[in-house]
């Protein structure tokens, strides 16, 4: 397939282009990035006109759940990848807690094969930093390395042993593989639901305090400064966690972070009515945490915006709000969300939200995506930031729907996906 993308609105934040022009794909491949591009063989040629939209990288979501092997009631690398299709992502990286857990060559092996038959768009797994994410032995991380994994983490739950996460940290660096680590101090929480505070007393929740988070947070900031490896903390929510990166930053650790629309959206008191579609761990904070996560994107403290993407059947939402499984789906409100509340609240510029959707978790996850330039991967998204619309979990993708989004208006519309060369997306529909 051969497509021309016409008079867009250019933006690779990896180069700092900004500006009109023409995009041309051919054999799966970026072929020219210019002004006017004349071709001479129109034969197959698919032409797009971009023409007040705007053109850039397939985003990238370095955290996502797609439930294959072992809870496919909920998602499938099928339904999953469509639904990453549909929000411009062009690249995935899918967490290992599924069943049988990623921590095996077997099980990145069936990942990859599952992709390449039944996916629409890169997967990349993430394997276990310990055997069956029990957190009393550590996983073959080199072998899972060998076999394709990205990253390690025991995302869903933390290592708790700080000699083991010491020991992974120090493993995994030797191979050049990133840990992810999921920081919750299990202790600290003891049946909590949602966020502690006053909202939790009205509504009668046992809460869960933000040092739950920000000791566990810290205490990984502390090894990775000892042991020179390389973390990324996940899902960052509260305002201590905010400050302790950053200062880890300052201090010279090798850290990175990434949050989640929902954190820079929406507080606790989303919770209000039992509504178990805001329930998430790490739960949502307050007021004064929003505007701590909204002020680590805006100075560079938070890296990344991911969607911790976790679909869940109705009937594990659809019960008492502490016996609800936590997560939500975002694949499909992602860039929506940033666009209304990063910027067009002033708060981050475009090329900074895609900058946090492309080229950085590239960067930090070692893939070869995230740029626009000749003789790379043609992965390509053409948005309309302008375009208004109510968000509708009807019309979702995913085979789960649990989001807190339905009915939020929002602007920034993805019109087409171009994944290696192929337009998976066109004018919205896939």
């Amino acid at each position: 397939m051969k497509i021309l993308i016409k008079n867009g609105r250019v933006l690779d934040p990896s180069q700092n282009i900004d500006d009109v022009m023409d995009v041309f794909v051919k054999d799966g491949m970026i072929h020219e990035i210019g002004q006017d591009l004349g071709l001479d063989d129109l034969e197959d040629l698919e032409i797009i006109d971009a023409s007040g939209k705007v053109v850039c990288p397939g985003f990238i979501d370095m955290h996502v759940h797609l439930r294959e092997p072992g809870f496919e009631y909920k998602e499938t690398i099928a339904t999953g990848t469509r639904a990453a299709a549909k929000g411009g992502f062009t690249t995935v990286a899918c967490m290992p807690n599924t069943n049988p857990v990623i921590d095996s060559e077997s099980v990145v092996s069936f990942i990859f094969q599952k992709a390449k038959e039944e996916g629409l768009v890169n997967v990349y797994p993430i394997g276990a930093i310990t055997k069956g994410l029990k957190g009393e032995e550590m996983a073959e991380i080199g072998e899972l390395k060998f076999a394709g994994v990205v990253a390690v983490s025991d995302d869903g739950r933390p290592v708790q042993d700080a000699g083991m996460m010491k020991k992974a940290m120090m493993y995994a660096s030797m191979f050049d593989t990133l840990v992810i680590s999921h920081c919750e101090e299990l202790s600290l929480i003891e049946g909590g639901s949602m966020n502690e505070g006053a909202v939790a007393t009205e509504l009668g929740l046992k809460g869960i305090p933000a040092p739950a988070e920000e000791c566990m947070v810290a205490r990984d900031c502390l090894l990775a400064g000892y042991t020179g490896a390389p973390l990324h903390i996940a899902h960052v929510s509260t305002k201590g966690s905010v400050e302790i990166v950053r200062q880890a930053k300052k201090n010279g650790v090798n850290v990175t972070c990434e949050t989640c629309p929902h954190y820079f959206t929406l507080t606790e008191e989303s919770v209000k009515g039992y509504n178990t579609n805001a329930k998430m761990n790490p739960p949502l904070r307050t007021e004064e945490d929003r505007q701590a996560v909204i002020e680590g994107l805006r100075d560079g403290t938070i890296d990344v915006i991911v969607t911790d993407h976790a679909p869940h059947h109705v009937d594990e939402k659809n019960v008492e709000f502490d016996k609800a499984a936590n997560g939500i789906v975002g694949l499909e409100t992602s860039f929506a969300l940033g666009m209304t509340y990063l910027v067009k609240a002033g708060h981050l510029t475009l090329p900074q939200l895609i900058a946090k959707m492309t080229v950085r978790p590239a960067e930090i996850l070692g893939l070869n995506k995230g740029r626009l330039q000749p003789d790379r991967p043609a992965d390509i998204v053409v948005i309309d930031p302008l375009a208004e619309y109510e968000i509708d979990v009807n019309t979702f993708e995913s085979k789960s729907k649990n989001s807190p989004f339905d009915g939020f208006p929002v602007a920034g519309k993805v019109l087409y996906t171009i994944v290696n060369g192929k337009l998976v997306l066109r004018e919205g529909i896939l």
